[in-house]
């Protein structure tokens, strides 16, 4: 069942790579980056429930804390730059 899930948020994943590459707007491209950490966030709790291993927790969160000043600091850049 989990090895399901990582594949399903694997395909997700493409997409939002997809997304990321093609556009059309910065404003698209962020939030398919964003997209794309959350989805790696997910497969890492998915990998660390399935190995039983903690000390994954630690690692979904730092990604999940770049990933959040990112999109904030991409989201200002936008805000600043006029859409």
């Amino acid at each position: 069942m989990i090895a399901a899930a990582i594949v399903l948020l694997g395909l997700a994943g493409v997409c939002f790579v997809i997304r990321t590459i093609r556009g059309p707007s910065l404003a698209d491209r962020v939030a398919a980056l964003d997209g794309l950490v959350v989805t790696i966030v997910a497969v890492v709790l998915l990998n660390a429930v399935r190995t039983d291993t903690k000390w994954f927790f630690d690692v979904a969160l730092v990604v999940a804390f770049i990933g959040f000043l990112g999109t904030t600091a991409s989201a200002r850049f936008i805000e600043r730059r006029g859409g």
